[in-house]
């Protein structure tokens, strides 16, 4: 198959799960094309078309280093492609963790992706999909509250003192859109900083406020999803626990010094995974993120989850085999079914 994965910028762009998934589809022989976001072009009598680079069948590279060097090797130039001639587009680039002057790549890469999805290119996940869960921390407000800790959005400081005396004086409070741990914030009785933090998060928008859950302090847990089941590859599960080794930081993300280690899927976890399956099912998000402590699930991460780049180091494969031979498969039920069947239905089949 032709894929074409999209990221934010192919020359800045880290060694991470996109980049895992990528060699990946490398090595099984598929055809890999890459893209930066800003790199769609449109004309009104043509298919969209893709300026990006072709990565050639070989060399295979050994290590992943090597492979995401020659990638963005400047010796690499890019090619214009028509999306006609491709069969898979992955969204991999993250539209929170743009910077202020690239605000016109939040939302592009979606926006051309469901053009494209519907010329009738297989989109994951579906264009559609994005585009109504793309403030995913809203999304996850469309979940039964039975997983969910008592939460709040708004605007308003007197809401959110009120919302702080009903949780016991202890909340959680960050902005609606963002991701990585940016500018989230611990309010506990003092109110320490409390005016402070609020006009700081308030200047990015709505503020959400979660109840305070204890059990942080000893991590969270990431659980993959694909197909609205968790990830799994020679026997074992994508459950991955982040601890933070600061006792003072109550933040699990990665990006902010917070170590993986293996985990053991509990109940509570595959209570929220049943309950949460059905949504993701139906709404045709093929690969996703919950961040769970204990038997809460606290954020949902549908726009580029990642993590599989941690799962070797600490004795996990890196589960990118079952993620490709699964888009295989679709390309399979694609070409049976004479596109009898929609992305949606597409993009969470197994």
């Amino acid at each position: 198959m032709k894929i074409c994965f999209v990221i934010s910028d192919i020359s800045t762009e880290a060694i991470g799960t996109s980049v895992v998934l990528m060699k990946k589809a490398h090595e099984r022989g598929h055809d890999l094309l890459v893209m930066g976001v800003g790199d769609f072009i449109f004309h009104h009598d043509k298919p969209i078309h893709l300026r990006c680079k072709k990565v050639p069948a070989s060399p295979k590279s050994r290590s992943i280093e090597k492979f995401w060097e020659r990638v963005q090797d400047n010796s690499l130039k890019t090619e214009v492609v028509s999306s006609a001639e491709i069969d898979v587009l992955f969204l991999r680039n993250n539209p929170t963790e743009e910077t202020d002057d690239r605000h016109w790549a939040e939302h592009s890469g979606i926006a051309f992706a469901r053009m494209i999805q519907q010329s009738g290119v297989l989109v994951l996940n579906d264009a559609f999909a994005m585009s109504h869960a793309f403030i995913d921390k809203l999304y996850f407000e469309e979940l039964p509250a039975i997983i969910k800790p008592n939460s709040l959005i708004t605007r308003s400081k007197e809401d959110l003192l009120e919302f702080w005396k009903q949780v016991g004086k202890k909340m959680v409070l960050k902005p609606l859109e963002g991701s990585g741990g940016q500018n989230v914030y611990l309010i506990g009785e003092d109110k320490k900083n409390f005016n402070q933090i609020i006009e700081t998060i308030s200047d990015q928008g709505y503020i959400i406020a979660q109840e305070f859950l204890p059990e942080v302090s000893k991590g969270d847990v990431r659980v993959i999803l694909m197909n609205g089941k968790i990830l799994e590859e020679d026997g074992h599960q994508a459950v991955i626990r982040r601890v933070n080794n600061d006792k003072g930081e109550f933040r699990s993300n990665l990006a902010l010094g917070a170590k993986a280690e293996k985990a053991k899927l509990t109940p509570e976890m595959q209570r929220i995974v049943d309950v949460t399956a059905p949504k993701l099912i139906r709404d045709g998000l093929f690969f996703v993120g919950l961040d769970i402590v204990n038997d809460k699930l606290i954020e949902i991460n549908v726009l580029s989850p990642g993590g599989l780049d941690y799962c070797e180091a600490i004795g996990y494969p890196n589960f990118s085999e079952t993620v490709i031979k699964a888009i295989e498969r679709k390309i399979e039920y694609k070409r049976y079914y004479e596109n009898g069947l929609s992305n949606r239905e597409l993009a969470t089949m197994d």
